[in-house]
């Protein structure tokens, strides 16, 4: 989920080669001719043939065991033919030099051969990553009941694609609703805890009529998996026939944005991310279609340059008002990454969604933490 630039592992020697393996052999080819030219062009025999020793040697560096040990080969028969041009008082020298030739050659091979193994357990390893973030970070949208949703991760780590932020959003009995969450730390343990958080919500967010109800038994879930100053911060979203409805555990406050504008949805009352028994107030509003929301983890905010934090809310509207909400989200991180020069200090985690309206009068528009009054 971020524009990334990843390390390609180099080929295995079958089928086309990679642009790092054009450029070893191309590297490794070029020093064979150069040496050789200037050993023909020197009359004397066999003064310069230890050189083409560093050819398997650049091969390998970029290239798979296989060419380092094509490019040996090649260098092993030049060097034995210049010298068979050697007198009797440079044989030896030249023999020598050969015989360095193949002893470095070997040693270029197995070199190519164990970085090779590395690259192949690496590519295996991001295939098994991707495996799990789509397991943790499942794809939403491109619709979730009456929403148009869409979502992004941004990783600040080019050799991840997934950290402790979290998102989700589910079609449930009490309406559409949402988390987005944000671990504290980084690494392994921040990945364990997000999808201890996700697997919860998939289940609470079912059978719980109330928000508050889902923000306690998360809080449980956290408490259980953390120790004392581990937390999680967390914004809940539910959409129940245009009703807006919103609790709020130490996250940043969702954006609004409507007609031009942009309205931060701060809560009633702060309240502590979740491990700390999080007391929350819900804040309700009323949808118009075409209204969209934006939740956001505080990567967002905290991304600067030159110590100037990114404008979201000032630019929120430019950028994730027009097409799609894909087509926004897509805008919002071109925007960002230039904005800090492809670094970023925290991963990001993105979702918005669309109000398209209700889908008929069957839908009771009352807010979850209603419910229960309603029905008294």
């Amino acid at each position: 989920m971020l524009s990334l630039v990843r390390t390609r592992p180099f080929q295995s020697g079958l089928g086309p080669l990679s642009p790092g393996s054009r450029a070893g052999l191309g590297a490794a080819f070029a020093l064979l001719a150069i040496v050789s030219a200037v050993e023909s062009a020197d009359g004397r025999p066999a003064n310069y043939i230890a050189l083409m020793v560093v050819a398997p040697f650049l091969t390998a560096a970029l290239a798979s065991w296989r060419n380092t040990l094509g490019v040996g080969l090649a260098a092993t028969a030049l060097g034995a033919g210049f010298a068979m041009r050697a007198t009797a008082s440079t044989a030896l020298p030249a023999a020598v030099a050969v015989g360095c030739i193949v002893l470095g050659s070997a040693v270029a091979v197995a070199t190519a051969a164990v970085r090779q193994r590395q690259a192949e357990r690496i590519a295996e390893l991001s295939r098994l990553a991707s495996v799990a973030q789509q397991a943790v970070l499942r794809p939403l949208g491109p619709q979730v009941g009456t929403l148009s949703v869409a979502a992004r991760y941004i990783s600040s780590t080019a050799t991840a694609e997934i950290g402790g932020d979290l998102y989700e959003a589910v079609d449930t009995p009490y309406g559409v609703r949402m988390i987005i969450g944000d671990v504290r730390g980084k690494g392994l343990d921040a990945v364990r805890l997000a999808s201890i958080v996700l697997g919860s919500y998939r289940h609470v967010a079912y059978e719980r009529a109330d928000l508050r109800a889902v923000v306690t038994d998360l809080d449980r879930a956290v408490a259980r998996s953390v120790g004392d100053e581990d937390f999680v911060t967390a914004a809940l979203v539910e959409e129940r026939g245009g009703t807006l409805t919103i609790v709020n555990c130490g996250h940043p406050a969702p954006l609004l944005l409507r007609r031009g504008a942009v309205i931060p949805l701060e809560p009633p009352a702060p309240a502590p991310p979740l491990g700390f028994m999080p007391v929350v107030r819900p804040r309700v509003e009323r949808l118009e279609p075409g209204d969209r929301l934006l939740l956001f983890t505080d990567g967002l905010g905290e991304a600067r340059r030159d110590g100037e934090f990114f404008p979201t809310a000032d630019r929120a509207w430019r950028l994730l008002g027009h097409g799609t909400v894909g087509d926004g989200l897509a805008s919002l991180e071109t925007a960002l990454v230039e904005w800090v020069h492809g670094r970023l200090d925290d991963d990001i985690a993105l979702v918005l969604m669309e109000y398209t309206g209700t889908r008929g009068a069957t839908t009771v528009a009352v807010p979850s933490w209603e419910v229960g009054a309603a029905e008294s």
